[in-house]
Formats: structure tokens, sequence, C-alpha cells
């Protein structure tokens, strides 16, 4: 996600003039920044209106306190199964002293005062400590820039990081402040004296106590700090403690609103396919058997813009798309139409050939670009006792929410609105608005809880596509893809080929590192290893296909951790030493990072001999503020793998909710571990062969390892949950299959390989 923000900085140059740096007081070249476009005072009064019928009780853009004391956290990211409103009001109500029972939490709507500014903050200004009196000004231009570039992004693990950190925890220190203050003015006492728990406000000099309702209207005129006093982690009663989810109990009783439950009167329903080969368009649609089938309302054919390529140009895909009194209708009215696509060029497009094409590239093809360069490379490898070289590949990879994707709509009379599930309410808004030639603000979004996102669900194709459905119908309609379209019609994870060199010396100590890969994509550090190499040479060739492609749960970290941290196995291997002594030995100089491995090493007993056809593999991934040690084992037996047992081990510097930190470990472990199992899309005639889990399968119950996990607090900066617990699986389940079996697997996923193989010598797949 961070892609949204590494442009910014041009961005505000271009958009904001002279006259405006100079008018609102921004000195370039590190001078003072002072007073720019702040919004000013206290946004409750403006905002409660926007809020629905509670609105009169917003004392802060984040808070609302009603006449019975209970605090509603609003929440400005999508809930998707992570657990983030629940932990985002636990960062609110600590700093707010907010008894956690009368604590509720709601999602912030789709408009600009909600927009994602702490991210923007987070990422453009990673390392300042701006001084008290510019953080207004910084705040208040970052603001500003994401409210115009819409962006209301949940995604890239930077929810609790960034607006936790930079919202919540602000927003309720300050409110916590107004309310010490207002109570203080109220009973004529200095606000020093004026303490706050559990919601309420008190004096105790006077034996005085009073709900923080009774201040509500007062706090609401009042003008927040945007840097109070925040309290001492060692007085937390909230964060870092063991809550109750507050999304579960209406998942589990059925009350949840997902999207696919929406229902509006005179609701149709569509489903819809589009051209095999990204870029098509209708030549020639035969649509006589849908439209006679009973309850077809419509065959509407949809132009569809910015599927978005590696070639970097605009693909503009058309579909087609029926529209029906019930789903099944619909969806078996799509069946029937014969429809003749244009052709793109890409049609002679296959898998073989676009690994052929990685691999002519990064022999010498194309120029090479550096992400690092340390050290004498070249004199290195030149000098060397011992080299070893290795390539390794991962295929396209689908996202396969199990909600599939969905959005109704209904269009007229000048307005739009939209219910849907998706990552980036603002951002789906404004393109919704494009599409219709309307104005964002003549467009209501009405976002809910997701059953999976994983980056799909910030791409708005689909919600696009029922806006122009039912403007094109009259009616609302509610549109369901199919899992077919899902599977064939996706953002995929980038296929990618990764080529590396070690070299060691004469006492087998590692002295090179060289890695070439294909295609740079995001984050910009995920090919980069933590281990001490006097001499690094990391860079990447670009290499573009026409499959389109997206953010995949923890984006470039799931193809390189598999990547560096097989071959680092293979380093280890290579010169017969462990490879969890040979990882630590390399740590020395990353006390943090050689703690976790450690603590994995240790929970999994990893001297503990293992039994005949039984391996055990390590992996340690930083990624998004967070690392990651996993041990796996497994069990070969007949060929056939047994995933037995994963100990992740996760210092995310702060655990605000230790049970949700253990939840995303697992889950962003099993979602890995599809992928490296089972994961591949393939490309034939240059489209998508894959259809459904049929042929593109996920980790059943069945084969689920049992998981540890354990978590490290180190007072390091907040770090991530969501995608940190993806990228170690594969490399560790490797790592074990190799142990087990002396079988070195290079490609995934693992389910294409026979395994009934027990080696002397080292043996090579991939």
């Amino acid at each position: 996600m961070n892609r949204y923000f590494t442009v910014l900085r041009g961005w505000i140059m271009s958009k904001l003039s002279r006259r405006a740096f100079i008018a609102t007081g921004l000195v370039a070249g590190g001078g003072l920044v002072v007073g720019i476009a702040m919004r000013p005072g206290n946004q409750a009064k403006s905002l409660a209106a926007k809020l629905g019928p509670d609105g009169e009780d917003l004392v802060h853009t984040y808070i609302k306190i009603d006449s019975n004391n209970v605090v509603t956290a609003v929440i400005p990211h999508s809930e998707m199964g992570q657990g983030v409103h629940t932990a985002l009001g636990q960062m609110l109500a600590e700093e707010l002293d907010a008894d956690w029972e009368q604590v509720q939490v709601e999602e912030a709507p789709a408009i600009g005062e909600y927009a994602s500014y702490s991210a923007g903050r987070r990422y453009l200004f990673a390392n300042v400590d701006f001084p008290n009196l510019v953080i207004p000004t910084v705040d208040g231009m970052m603001m500003n820039v994401a409210d115009t570039l819409n962006l209301q992004i949940t995604g890239g693990s930077m929810s609790v990081r960034t607006t936790g950190i930079l919202a919540m925890r602000i927003a309720g220190a300050a409110t916590r402040e107004m309310l010490q203050q207002a109570a203080a003015e109220s009973w004529g006492v200095p606000v020093e004296e004026v303490t706050t728990a559990d919601s309420h406000v008190i004096h105790a000099a006077s034996n005085r106590r009073e709900p923080y309702a009774a201040f509500a209207d007062t706090v609401a005129a009042m003008s927040p700090s945007q840097t109070p006093q925040f309290k001492n982690p060692a007085d937390y009663k909230i964060v870092g403690k063991f809550v109750p989810r507050r999304d579960i109990p209406a998942k589990v009783d059925g009350s949840a609103k997902f999207a696919l439950d929406v229902r509006v009167p005179d609701m149709a329903y569509a489903s819809v396919v589009r051209s095999p080969v990204p870029g098509g368009s209708v030549v020639e649609l035969d649509d006589g058997a849908a439209r006679s089938m009973a309850g077809v309302i419509d065959v509407v054919v949809i132009p569809q813009s910015s599927v978005g390529g590696m070639l970097g140009e605009t693909l503009s895909t058309e579909a087609v798309a029926v529209v029906a009194d019930s789903y099944w209708t619909a969806n078996e009215a799509v069946k029937t139409l014969q429809v003749t696509w244009s052709e793109t060029g890409f049609e002679s497009v296959d898998s073989d050939g676009i690994y052929a094409q990685f691999e002519r590239d990064i022999t010498g093809g194309t120029e090479r670009q550096s992400d690092r360069v340390t050290g004498e490379v070249s004199a290195e490898f030149a000098s060397a006792a011992r080299v070893i070289d290795a390539d390794y590949h991962v295929p396209f990879l689908a996202h396969t929410c199990m909600e599939p994707l969905n959005a109704t709509a209904d269009v007229k009379s000048g307005r739009a609105e939209i219910w849907v599930g998706c990552q980036n309410p603002l951002g789906f808004r404004r393109d919704v608005a494009a599409i219709l030639n309307m104005d964002p603000e003549q467009v209501t979004l009405h976002n809910h809880m997701m059953g999976g996102g994983f980056g799909r669900k910030a791409r708005p194709d689909y919600a696009m596509q029922v806006a122009l459905l039912s403007r094109s119908v009259g009616r609302p309609v509610q549109l369901i893809w199919s899992r077919e379209e899902d599977v064939r019609q996706d953002f995929y994870r980038p296929a990618v080929q990764s080529r590396f060199r070690a070299a060691f010396d004469s006492s087998d100590r590692l002295v090179a590192w060289e890695n070439t890969y294909t295609n740079k994509n995001e984050p910009i550090e995920a090919p980069l290893i933590p281990y001490r190499v006097a001499a690094q040479d990391i860079g990447y060739v670009s290499s573009p296909v026409h499959i389109p492609f997206g953010a995949w749960r923890s984006v470039d970290h799931s193809q390189h951790g598999f990547f560096t941290e097989s071959f680092i196995d293979e380093a280890a291997v290579a010169v017969g030493r462990d490879p969890y002594e040979f990882r630590a030995e390399l740590l020395q100089d990353n006390p943090r990072h050689l703690a976790v491995l450690r603590r994995a090493a240790e929970e999994a007993d990893w001297n503990r001999p293992l039994g005949a056809g039984r391996g055990r593999g390590i992996s340690l991934q930083e990624s998004f503020g967070s690392l990651v040690a996993q041990v796996v084992e497994v069990t070969v037996t007949d060929g056939q793998l047994s995933v037995d047992r994963v100990v992740a081990v996760i210092d995310p510097g702060l655990a605000v909710a230790p049970d949700g930190i253990a939840a995303q470990l697992e889950s962003g472990i099993i979602y890995g571990l599809t992928a490296a199992l089972h994961g591949e899309i393939t490309v034939e005639n240059g489209a998508v062969v894959q259809s459904n889990f049929h042929d593109y399968p996920s980790v059943r119950m069945r084969e689920a390892p049992r998981i540890e996990t354990h978590v490290i607090n180190s007072g390091h900066d907040i770090g991530g949950a969501g995608e940190p617990g993806t990228p170690g699986i594969a490399p560790a389940l490797a790592n074990a299959v190799f142990d087990a079996t002396g079988l070195r697997i290079r490609q995934l996923p693992l389910g294409n390989f026979d395994l009934n193989y027990q080696a002397e010598e080292e043996g090579v797949v991939g």
C-alpha cells in the first residue's frame, strides 16, 4: 500500500502552488512549517449530521458519547476479519480512560474527514520527530492530501501503526484532557486536580465524580490538542490485554451484515462475464438464449477501464452482464451467452512462454537496476573458495476471498447509492462517481464487513460495474461475481523468477550475496536480507507481462521471503552448518532479529531429534515493521506430505490485542500455506486456466497443522500483524521438506512435485 504514498511529495508540489506555500507559512528547505490549511477546531459539530441519528453525541471526530455514558469509537478502517475495529477501539479507549465494557465501535463513513491522513504522514515522514509546534500543521497538510487523493485505505498492515498511533491514541488522550478541562471549569477547581477513570471525571478532594456524558456538549465545542499527554504504558489496562472482539458475537449469531446481505426494494440481481484475455472488447454478442429465459430482465454490455497490467498502459476490458430476478437465473443465463471477443495480441501467451521470457531477461536481456550494493562483490566472488547458485520461481496467485466480489447500487435522479465491502471506501466513491460522470458528493457509499479482502477488495471494478448496471436498467441491482469470474478476472500476485549466487571464503564464511529477480513492486525493501554479509548486490530486471497484477497479502514479501530464506538455508547446508545456527551467527549485529529467531528455535525444541521421514525447517522475515520467525515440522510418508506443526514467534513492538495478533498469525500462515502447497495460476492462449476451488484449492481442515504462536513485546515501534505471518511459511515448509527428504524445492507449489524420494545426496526440483 505504500505505493500510494511514494508519489505524494511530487503530488504536493504539483497541487499546491508557490503562493499557497507562502500564504500558509511553509518554508521550503527544512525551515519551520506553521499553519498550512489545518481544519479549525473540533469538527464534531459539522460532522454530527453526517453520522446519523446519534450525531449529537459526537465529541471528537473519532468519539461519540451518548446520554447513557456509552463511548463509541468511530473507526476509519474496514473490518474484513482482522479485528481492526477492536484493536483501534482499544487504543482510543485506553487513552480516554474509558470503561471498556461501555465502549462500542462503528466504521466511519466514506467522507473526506475520515481519509487516511495518518498513513500518509507515516510513510512520508517515517523517522521525523516533529516538535509539538508544527504537528498540527503537518497533520493538517496530510488531511488535505489524503482527502484530495480519496485515500481511506485498509491494507499494508498499517491500521494500528498509523491510524492507531497518529489518530486513535491522540483522539482518546485529547478528549480526556478536554473532559478534565470541562469538569475543572464546571466545578471551579484546578484542572491538575481532576483525574479520569472508567469513563468518569473525578475530583478526589471534593469527592466529586461524574460520567463523561455530563460534559459531552461542552467538549464538543472545544478544540482538541494535536499533542496531548499520553499515558505511561505501565499503566495500560486495555491495550495489551485480552478483550472480547467486538465483531465476533454478530458473526456467531448471524446478525452481522455483509454486502451480500443487502436487500433494497425492487432489487434485481446480476452476473457478469469479461473477456478471458485482458483487454478484450465485445465484437459480436448472441444473447437470444439468455433473453428468452424466464426472469431475465436485460443483457447489458458494460464498458470497463483501468484493468491495469504490468505493461504500464491502461487496458480497457468490456464485460457482458445479465440482470434477472434472482442470482441463480442471472448466472445460468450468463452461461448461455455467445460472445466473440476482440483479439488483444496476447492470445499466444502461455505460462511456459512467460517463464522463458523471465529467463531471457534475467540472463541479460534488459538493463538491471539496483536495490542494494555494498562491499566488493566481484572481488569476493573472484577469490571465493566456494560459490553456489540457484534459481527460484513462484507462480501467479489469485486472492479467492471466501466472500465473492459483490456490490449493490441504486442510481437514480442524479445520485447513486452503493452498498459494498471494500478496502478503500473513499476511493470507491470517487471511481463510481467518475464512471457515472457525477461529483463524488452525489455518491453515498455504505461499507460493510468483508469475508476477506487480502488486497483484492481495494480494486473498484465490481462496484463500477454495478453502478453502470443500475443506471442502465433503472432500478437497484445487486451484482455477484461467480467464483469462476473471481478466479479468472483477478488482479494477481505476480509470478517472479529470482536468481542467486553466494560466495564463501576458505573458512566457510559467507562473504558475498548476489540476487537478481524479475519486476520490482512493493514494498521496496522486500528482497533485502537482515544477515551480515559484507558484499551484497541485490537488483532486478524489468520483464513485463499482460496479466493484471495487484496487492496480495504481504505483497512482494510473499515471494522474496520464499526466495531469500530458502537460499540462506542452501548456504548453510553447502558448508555443513545447522540452518538455525548459521542464521544466528549472521545476526549478531541485529539483536532484535536474533531474539525472535532464538525464541522460535527454543519453543520448537530445535535440537530434538525427529524420526525417519520427518523434517524441520526454519525462516525469519521482517515485514511491515514486525519480525516473524517460524519453525515447521513435516512428515513425508510414501511421497505424501503432512504439515504437522508450526511454531511462530512475532515481535510487533507492542501487541495491542494479543489474541488478535495470534489470530492474524494463524490466518497468515494458513493463507501462505495454501499458496505453498497448492497455489498456481497458469496461462494458456493469453487467459487464466483455473476457475474454482477444484483446480485452485485452499488448505482444508484435514491439512491444517497445529499452530503455536508466541509474542515478544520488545518496545520497538509498533509493527503490523495482518501480513507478516504469510511470507515465512513457504520457506520454512520447503526447508523442512529438504530436511525430511533431501529434496530441495525451488519452485512453488509443492503439490506439483513427487516427494516419494529419499536422496543419498541433495536433490533439486525447480
